[in-house]
């Protein structure tokens, strides 16, 4: 097996330190080289004034150590450099590579429009200072080399800026992805989560009604599997086709966890809702059911959602208040549907305390709010226990109370 060889990286600094030193050698040799090709150059030595030619040469090429760290600083020594320098009428040469390079990295390490402000004044000032030096130049078109300077410094701040921008432009785009990476993985742990608590929803809804009337109808074959053989075998009956519906649903519910070849049972809807009084009447309800026909096909969520509020309101009152009369109420219009489960106060030998909003009434609540619905629930006046609900067929469309 391969193995890639990482690329060697310099250090910043250490490129710094070996470009400095190249441009001190390159402007004061390459100065050094075009003087001697002139002898007859009226310009002025760079050994005079103590040697300050050299110096002015060599410094401005050394500062370029500290350029990334302190572009402004280095941009301005260079262009005093440069302006005295030319100033005291020293020998012309490649004495500009410093500044060139000074105003690029001010330009590309800045910060936008005050590093460009900077680099204009400098430039501006340091264009008047070669004028002013070149105005004794002989031949006249030794002064193209002014004019040369000029636009080399422009296009080094130039191009610093464009490679600013791009930098810029690349650290937002990713940024922006990073962001739109975070914002996806944030959806889909909602989604996630939005469906786990979907699930845990279906599986408490369905397993907590079967065995409400599951441990009624076992009390009720305790009590007289010995007396009444008959209604006995009824009670086990009515367990095992509670028991079989379950399993069916918990199979239905557990299938999205499955690939989606399996063949899945439709979700439970108000057209079984009369399988749902039955089997509250075999536990022992006095159910009365008044329903009338809907305007228009529901939607899918919103009929099994209703389906849902009805088969944990008939639970509760299994396990809270017994046999006793209950009243469902269904409407219907062209926006909503509107349910109403209402039952009688326990009798006296079986009054438990009112059903608090626990997990059950919790979650039809939820169910009601993720469609755009509101739920009630609460005792009533003659000592009973009523819950009603309003589901939107769409989440922009107000439900009617």
């Amino acid at each position: 097996m391969r193995h890639r060889t990482a690329p060697i990286r310099v250090p910043p600094l250490a490129q710094d330190v070996l470009l400095a030193a190249f441009v001190a050698v390159m402007q004061v040799q390459g100065t050094v080289t075009r003087a001697a090709s002139e002898p007859e150059s009226v310009l002025r030595p760079l050994a005079d004034v103590g040697h300050l030619g050299y110096v002015l040469l060599a410094a401005s090429g050394v500062v370029l150590v500290v350029r990334r760290r302190f572009p402004v600083t280095v941009f301005v020594l260079t262009a005093l450099s440069s302006a005295t320098y030319y100033a005291l009428d020293y020998s012309d040469g490649p004495g500009w590579l410093a500044l060139f390079i000074a105003t690029y990295t001010l330009t590309a390490h800045g910060d936008g429009r005050r590093s460009l402000r900077i680099a204009a004044v400098g430039i501006v000032l340091l264009t008047g200072c070669w004028l002013a030096a070149a105005a004794d130049i002989t031949p006249d078109i030794a002064i193209g080399w002014v004019f040369f300077r000029i636009g080399a410094t422009v296009m080094s701040a130039a191009l610093g800026e464009s490679i600013r921008s791009r930098r810029v432009i690349a650290a937002e785009a990713i940024a922006r992805a990073e962001l739109a990476e975070r914002t996806r993985d944030e959806e889909a742990r909602a989604r996630v989560d939005e469906e786990r608590l979907r699930i845990a929803r279906e599986v408490h809804d369905t397993v907590a009604h079967a065995i409400a009337i599951i441990n009624v109808q076992s009390g009720v074959t305790a009590h007289v599997i010995d007396k009444r053989p008959d209604r006995a075998r009824e009670a086990l009956e009515s367990i095992e086709r509670t028991s079989s519906q379950a399993l069916r649903e918990m199979r239905t519910i557990l299938g999205v966890l499955r690939d989606a070849d399996d063949e899945r049972a439709p979700y439970p809807g108000l057209g079984q809702v009369d399988e749902l009084v039955a089997k509250g009447r075999d536990a022992g309800l006095d159910i009365k059911l008044e329903a009338a026909a809907p305007v228009s096909p529901l939607p899918s969520a919103v009929d099994s959602a209703c389906y849902r509020i009805l088969q944990e309101s008939i639970t509760n009152v299994i396990r809270h208040a017994g046999p006793t009369r209950v009243t469902i109420g269904l409407r219907y219009d062209a926006e909503s549907v509107g349910l109403r489960v209402t039952n009688e106060a326990a009798a006296p030998e079986r009054r438990p305390a009112a059903p608090s909003a626990g997990r059950g009434i919790q979650g039809m609540r939820e169910r009601c709010q993720l469609l755009g619905g509101e739920l009630t629930a609460g005792p009533v006046p003659s000592g009973g226990f009523e819950v009603t609900a309003s589901l939107p067929f769409s989440p922009d469309a107000k439900a009617r109370p």
